[in-house]
């Protein structure tokens, strides 16, 4: 595989991992790799009434009950928080999404800080934040880490993997330019890369026992200490916050694979199964035991299609909601809407200008601004 000098330094900066991407485009070319095998193996139905568990209502019994609890997990120092600010700085026009304006003069990455500081000293305690950058976002994260990191909420970055583009019949996919085609492989390589980067040691070293895992463009998704009672009450490796679908959206859903219930998404599915028939979706904001984290999962590395430079190229990714399929798992559902809402996803300029009034109210709610 002929490759340029920068293209094998980006590859050996960010992990590349050749014996796996030589696996896997082997089943490409052997067509053992597509959207059938895509599909989740075994036997789906619907959640068991019990599966979802709807957080208590703020100002009752049970969820002080809660709060408490997560108020003094995060005093002892066992909380820890992830950021996901890796992919591709594609969908708002090259620009790190990090980044971004999410209110006037607030960036997504800042305000993002700024809730886990208000968080951990609310607590009393001291909350450090992981955030998981890609070869695409890391040099910019983590300047913009630097420049917001506090005492209460000590921020650093640790980059995921990166492996290369390859054409529908395991060619590798070339640019217009001739040069390989690199890609973040998807958040599925959290564990991974929390483990490799040694971030994972430390955090357990220094007395970590849960990390609180949240996408950098959903700032709704604050550090609940009741949402973190609620995991550590439930007994559970992980619990993933879930919320009630509009109609038609599609997404990971809670859902039970040969009677065991986990995350499946949307992809996966069997043909003719009706997703509708889950009120809740997975909004990837997750409460995650470290130690059960720290050990190698066999993910699946999904074959996925995508339109690069107006061509059909074929990436492998995984997904960190399969761990779900492999811990014990917990699935609560939480406010989707209002002012205890917890899932405002900015994915491009159009959504965040819709979601900004929305942003700027909970932002307001809960102390930040």
């Amino acid at each position: 595989m002929h490759l340029d000098d920068a293209t094998r330094a980006l590859l050996q900066r960010f992990r590349f991992d050749a014996p796996t991407f030589e696996a896997l485009r082997e089943r490409l070319r052997s067509g053992t790799a597509g959207d059938a095998q895509n599909r989740v193996r075994g036997e789906v139905t619907l959640p068991d009434a019990g599966d979802v568990v709807p957080l208590p209502p703020r100002g009752t019994p049970e969820y002080a009950a809660l709060e408490a609890r997560g108020v003094e997990a995060i005093r002892a120092g066992h909380v820890g928080a992830v950021v996901l600010a890796g992919g591709m700085a594609t969908r708002f026009g090259g620009v790190v999404k990090a980044g971004v304006d999410a209110l006037p003069g607030r960036s997504f990455l800042d305000l993002k800080l700024a809730e886990l500081r208000l968080s951990a000293e609310r607590a009393g305690g001291r909350v450090p934040v992981y955030l998981m950058t890609s070869f695409a976002t890391d040099d910019e994260v983590t300047a913009l880490a630097r420049a917001h990191t506090s005492p209460a909420a000590p921020a650093e970055t640790f980059a995921q993997f990166v492996s290369l583009r390859l054409t529908p019949t395991g060619d590798l996919f070339l640019e217009d330019d001739g040069a390989a085609s690199p890609y973040a492989p998807g958040h599925g390589d959290l564990s991974f890369a929390l483990r490799a980067s040694g971030v994972l040691a430390r955090f357990r070293e220094g007395g970590g026992r849960v990390l609180f895992m949240s996408n950098v463009d959903n700032l709704a998704a604050t550090l609940d200490p009741a949402i973190l009672g609620a995991h550590l009450a439930s007994g559970a490796a992980i619990t993933a916050e879930v919320t009630e679908k509009e109609p038609g959206e599609k997404g990971g859903a809670p859902a039970r694979v040969d009677g065991k219930p986990q995350i499946v998404e949307a992809f996966r599915f069997p043909d003719g199964f009706d997703q509708d028939a889950i009120p809740v979706f997975n909004t990837n904001t997750l409460a995650l035991d470290a130690a059960a984290l720290d050990r190698d999962f066999e993910l699946t590395w999904f074959a996925v299609r995508k339109k690069v430079g107006g061509r059909e190229a074929v990436q492998f990714e995984r997904l960190v909601g399969e761990l779900t399929a492999l811990l014990p798992s917990a699935f609560l559902r939480v406010p989707r809407y209002g002012a205890e809402g917890r899932f405002q996803p900015a994915k491009d300029p159009d959504e965040l200008a819709r979601r900004r009034p929305d942003i700027e109210a909970l932002m307001r709610a809960r102390g930040v601004l």
